[in-house]
């Protein structure tokens, strides 16, 4: 990118809002892998008019451009592993629309998800998709994504609540996908093809999104077990005779690591703990709960078991849940997170894997997450300054990807495949059925100037640490 084509976007943006200052720049090279690739610059677009002007302007150059909204990823979507431009969706931000009636929503991808769900909160309406960074992350990177969260388990994830989208080609035109009623098949579903294609395809400049009516009441309820196996076990057994709306699964050494954020002290016996959340109407949730407590006293395995007294409580669990990836640097300065996912009946397998591997290869290893859809976060913790830790911490992370796909699961759940997880594609998809994605590729982005060196393991830039 040559002073020309950064006095161009200053046409398009605004002088003040594009920078290729060497501060302004670090702060958009990384995101939550822990790896850097500087950008030649920076832009700030206010409308999808001037997104439109911008990738005209990259189709024509061209130069590369990687849209990034929080930079909350983990896996190395929103890294300009080329250089190029960062297109940072922030100045997009506003809540377009709360349409009660029909119960939808129409936002820009800079809004920050809490705020949605706090919006529709005030017209008795739910956005139920809650990654555990909603309130800093975009809704924009959520579709990017495809976003989870907890609540997946009753409500699922962000796909399910996308209705239609605005969104620019990497040649500048704008295309419309979906529609804003309960049924629509005209054409093919390209709102499902760009949720979850991680910028590689398009820039979204407007999300309409389905809404629910509010739950009405909410009970927490903490389960406490005496091993990994016991806590993963329940687990089927809790969805074969309950629906709760959060099933979530943490182990000793997570525990451990946010003991002091807990409201209470668990018993030195406990080896794994089932955050549990049920939801509802006023009349059905306690009665929902105390069959659920009814259920749980009749199981084996379970050290404790109770039912937090005060929403303050309930979120001061919660808290401690959410604290839980950043206060894993306490025990090494680095980790590589996976967000596995297996059928929950082989929940007992995969942690049984994860504490083989750490047993055998000698490295540590915790998981919590979203048990109630088999999705686990299993973080491999390291010294990348370690050459030894390095090659133990690689080949934990080829033999776990090994085994789930062995019991028949998946190597990403809603962290996409990125930089980190591009290696280890082929390992899933097919020969033909990757080929046709790269297609799809090629059709979209001929140039390949938006996002590229992303998801398919022939593009892929090396890792690098910060």
């Amino acid at each position: 990118m040559n002073q020309h084509t950064i006095d161009r976007l200053r046409e398009i943006v605004g002088q003040d809002q594009v920078s290729t200052l060497p501060e302004e720049l670090a702060c958009y090279s990384y995101d939550g892998t822990g790896q850097e690739y500087l950008p030649a610059a920076v832009a700030f677009p206010g409308s999808t008019e001037e997104v439109c002007r911008i990738m005209q302007l990259a189709s024509a150059t061209p130069f590369p451009v990687v849209p990034r909204g929080a930079g909350t990823g983990m896996t190395g979507g929103a890294l300009p592993v080329a250089g190029g431009l960062v297109l940072v969706m922030s100045r997009l931000n506003r809540i377009l629309e709360i349409d009660p009636a029909n119960q939808i929503g129409v936002v820009e991808p800079g809004v920050i998800t809490g705020d949605l769900r706090k919006e529709a909160a005030r017209h008795n309406l739910y956005y139920p998709p809650d990654p555990a960074s909603l309130q800093f992350c975009t809704m924009g990177g959520n579709v990017a994504e495809c976003a989870g969260g907890p609540s997946a388990v009753k409500y699922g994830v962000t796909r399910d609540y996308i209705l239609a989208l605005e969104a620019v080609l990497p040649d500048g035109r704008l295309i419309h996908t979906g529609v804003r009623t309960a049924k629509g098949v005209v054409g093919y579903d390209l709102t499902r093809l760009l949720v979850g294609s991680e910028g590689t395809l398009a820039i979204i400049t407007k999300i309409t999104v389905k809404l629910l009516p509010a739950p009405e009441a909410r009970s927490t309820l903490l389960v406490l077990c005496g091993t990994m196996v016991e806590a993963a076990s329940l687990v089927a057994r809790i969805l074969a005779h309950h629906t709760p709306c959060t099933l979530e699964y943490m182990d000793r050494t997570a525990l451990a690591i946010v003991r002091d954020k807990l409201p209470f002290p668990f018993p030195e016996e406990a080896g794994a703990l089932l955050l549990i959340e049920l939801d509802g109407q006023q009349d059905a949730v306690p009665h929902a709960t105390r069959q659920l407590t009814d259920f749980l006293q009749s199981q084996p395995g379970i050290v404790q078991s109770r039912t937090a007294t005060s929403p303050a409580e309930a979120e001061q669990l919660w808290a401690a849940r959410r604290a839980i990836s950043p206060a894993a640097f306490s025990l090494k300065p680095h980790k590589m997170s996976e967000d596995v996912v297996v059928p929950r009946s082989r929940l007992p397998e995969l942690v049984s894997c994860t504490e083989k591997l750490s047993r055998e290869l000698g490295v540590v290893i915790f998981t919590f997450g979203h048990a109630g859809d088999g999705n686990i976060h299993v973080n491999i913790m390291l010294d990348k300054n370690a050459p030894q830790e390095v090659r133990q911490a690689n080949t934990a992370k080829q033999l776990l990807f090994e085994e789930v796909l062995r019991l028949g699961g998946t190597l990403s759940g809603e962290h996409g495949i990125g930089l980190t997880k591009a290696p280890y594609l082929d390992m899933e998809l097919d020969p033909p059925t990757l080929a046709l994605m790269q297609q799809i590729k090629k059709l979209f982005d001929p140039r390949n100037i938006l996002n590229p060196g992303k998801i398919f393991p022939s593009q892929v830039a090396p890792e690098k640490n910060i």
